[in-house]
């Protein structure tokens, strides 16, 4: 068994040119978890991010990184971390656009993503370059937000995913699977699995609920990076247990 650190599970499956992370799960096996390890992953390798929060408010976020040995607050003075709340999206501050008296769903991300590439840019210097991280959690809700406009959305996703590329960091991206059963709702999950270089997908044990395991997480490497092509597996699977603490990753079989 190996819980989340330097050396653990997760950072083995996870390969350093991966850019763009889709993180999937459903209502029996929540991955809200994935996003914390992946934050305070990049703050320990001492990076910055950008976090677009739809879900929760900042007390949340800092209140269960804190749990887990990371000081949210800290690295939010500290200009580590760029906060945006977006509970409210798109309210009268986005649709505020250029003094605009009508403006539009689009010019509201527009100026989101506007945003998000001012403090990529301004995090881009020295030893700090290539070490920027975008977290969306989670961009069922930013749809949602959108009036379920799917076209906004993807021209939103377009943008960060063409700023990871052109400023060398990297997009994390929660997904609601189970909200895409439906063949004829699946357009954004399929987008999504479409660009990612990564796809990490909690779901409940297949034989039922356990005592000491609350669900399987598999790691997909959709693309087998040069560096590491000798030695990478494509496809990792484990089990997790959510502690108070933390999250604990260990493989099929080993706790017995």
């Amino acid at each position: 068994m190996e819980e989340y650190g330097a050396g653990d599970l997760l950072s083995e499956a996870i390969s350093s040119g991966a850019r763009v992370v889709v993180v999937e799960d459903c209502v029996e096996a929540p991955a809200a978890f994935v996003l914390h390890l992946l934050l305070k992953r990049a703050f320990a390798a001492g990076g910055a991010a950008a976090f677009l929060a739809l879900s929760q408010p900042f007390s949340h976020y800092d209140r269960v990184l804190r749990k887990m040995g990371c000081n949210l607050s800290l690295h939010r003075r500290s200009e580590r971390l760029h906060f945006f709340e977006l509970q409210a999206f798109p309210g009268k501050q986005w649709l505020e656009y250029r003094g605009a008296k009508e403006a539009t769903i689009a010019d509201s991300f527009i100026q989101l993503y506007s945003q998000i590439q001012r403090v990529v840019e301004a995090n881009w210097t020295g030893e700090n370059a290539g070490k920027f991280t975008i977290v969306i959690d989670d961009v069922s809700l930013l749809e949602v937000a959108a009036h379920g406009s799917l076209n906004d959305v993807l021209d939103f996703l377009h943008y960060c995913v063409t700023l990871t590329s052109e400023m060398n960091c990297s997009l994390v991206i929660l997904i609601h699977e189970d909200i895409y059963a439906s063949e004829e709702n699946m357009g954004l999950l399929v987008h999504l699995r479409h660009i990612a270089d990564l796809v990490i997908k909690a779901a409940p044990l297949s034989t039922g609920l356990a005592a000491d395991v609350h669900g399987q997480l598999s790691v997909v490497n959709k693309g087998l990076f040069e560096e590491h092509r000798s030695k990478a597996q494509k496809v990792w699977n484990f089990h997790f247990k959510v502690k108070e603490n933390g999250t604990e990753l260990f493989y099929p079989g080993s706790r017995h």
